[in-house]
Order: structure tokens, then sequence, then C-alpha cells
């Protein structure tokens, strides 16, 4: 059964380089024909492909068996002269009849935020004393968590925003506006602002705050630098779903993104690649700064 498993794991991470069908589904299917339409375009070439699998439950009942996994993959990315590596984790399930794998599918990534949200966008003169952000240590510490969790803070479901938030604070950005959850950006006492954790929250924070942690809105991807933000509307109505921080730029210097929920490393910033992407997503690109 095991061995079936592995050797669909093998099938699909050649599929990355080489012309093949071997997913499952079509929307996955087209997220690897987007995948490769936009290495093209960049002029980017995947060049060698590595995926490293885990177990993480086991259910039986009758004569099937449910295996839920995750795959870590690393893959090598050219473009001109230059390479990095763009890593992603990816949860799956796979069910088998008998020993037989008759369906693997992927877990899609959690797009809607916690129930507590708030959309309002906020003006607020309230001073704060605060440094200046560090995009180093934000960036290091994108760098440090992207796959895994920090103890030190509450996790959820969909963690993209809270993750951003860490990363943010780690660069020093000032907090404001405890204990009023509807106020400010903060976390204290285990307890946080909804725009901490909530993505729709956050992008309307960051264009409304005039002091402490803000966002300067930039037209374009490109002028942005590592430690900015970037904000996705997949459906592109209105509603913001999820938070990535820029953590460096690739040969054309467009950006390269660390996020969480699916969680990602030096991943191109469109998010093409993505089974919540479709035609209407719209962003927000944001230049992170503070006073």
């Amino acid at each position: 059964m095991l061995s079936e498993l592995k050797n669909l794991i093998e099938i699909r991470n050649e599929g990355f380089v080489k012309n093949q069908r071997f997913f499952s589904s079509l929307q996955e299917e087209e997220c690897l024909k987007r995948m490769k339409q936009s290495y093209k375009r960049r002029g980017a070439e995947l060049v060698r492909s590595q995926v490293h699998g885990r177990i993480l439950s086991k259910k039986k009942w009758d004569h099937q068996t449910e295996v839920g996994y995750i795959l870590h993959y690393e893959q090598l990315i050219k473009m001109d002269q230059h390479f990095y590596v763009q890593e992603r984790m990816e949860t799956r399930k796979a069910l088998f009849e008998k020993k037989h794998l008759v369906e693997d599918v992927l877990n899609p990534p959690i797009v809607k935020n916690a129930a507590e949200q708030n959309g309002t966008k906020e003006i607020s003169n309230e001073r704060v004393s605060g440094a200046s952000y560090n995009r180093l240590e934000a960036v290091r510490y994108a760098e440090l968590w992207w796959d895994d969790y920090n103890p030190h803070y509450h996790k959820f479901t969909d963690n993209c925003t809270n993750f951003i938030s860490q990363c943010l604070k780690a660069g020093n950005a000032p907090m404001r506006g405890f204990p009023n959850r509807s106020k400010g950006w903060w976390y204290q006492n285990n307890n946080w602002s909804y725009s901490w954790s909530v993505a729709h929250s956050m992008r309307w924070y960051l264009s409304g705050s005039t002091s402490g942690l803000r966002g300067e809105e930039r037209e374009s991807a490109s002028e942005l630098i590592p430690g900015d933000v970037i904000c996705y509307d997949f459906d592109g109505d209105g509603r913001w779903q999820h938070t990535t921080i820029v953590v460096a730029k690739d040969a054309n210097g467009e950006p390269l993104v660390n996020a969480q929920t699916t969680n990602s490393r030096m991943r191109y910033w469109t998010y093409e690649d993505s089974t919540a992407w479709t035609p209407d997503i719209k962003y927000k690109f944001f230049h992170i700064v503070t006073n």
C-alpha cells in the first residue's frame, strides 16, 4: 500500500520537470499549467524538483484505508545565471481499497478567515513611540518559521496572517490598541486584535493606519522590497483572504514570498500555482513603514 503511494509521489514530482499528466484533478492540472506558463513568461526554468513525504494519519474501516500525509517540495529555479530554491508544504489524502490506491487528493488550503472579522478602514491619530522597522529581522523570522509554528503564539487553522504579524513584530513593528480587538494591531497575554490574525482586517489596517505600523500602497509588486507585505483577494469580491511577506527578489526584480496555511518559501508572488487562484484575483502591495 505505502509502496504504491511512494511510487505515485515520485511520478508526481517528476511531472514538474517533464511534460506528462500525473495529477488526479483538473484543478491541479490547471495549477501546473499556470505554473509552467509563469516560468516561461518570467524567463525561469525549474531545473530540479525533490520531494519528501511524511505520514500524518491512518484511518481504517471495512476494506478501505485513508492515509493523510504531507509533502515537502524543494525546487531549484534558474533565471539567467541566478539560482534559488523554492519550497512548499502540501497536505494530501490518499484512499486505498484493499491496499490498492483509488484516490489521491490535495487538501485545499482554507482561504476563509476566522469568524471574527472587522472590515472597516481604521483612521487613527493615536501616537506611538517606537524604533524603525528592522526588515532584516522580519525576513529572518520568516525564513526560520515558514514551515513550523512558534509555540509562543496561538496557532490558527488558517495561520497566514498570524504568521505575517509575527514576522512584522520580529522586525520591531510597534503594536498599539490593546485591549480593544477592533483597534490597532497587537498581540498580548494570548489575546490579539482582528488585524493581527485576519487577512481582511490586516489589509484595511495597513492602508488606514496613520501611526505606528503603517502600509504605504504601491502600484506594482516590483516596487516592494524584502520585509514588505502583499494581500490577496483570490475571488476579487472584496474579501481579502491571504497575506504574504516579501523575503527576496528574483532576477527580474519581482518579489518572492514566504507564507503559511500552505507553508511556502521563496514562492513567486502571483500565486498562479495555487488552487485558490482565480482569474478575478486582486492584490494589494504594501511598503511597510513605522513612526
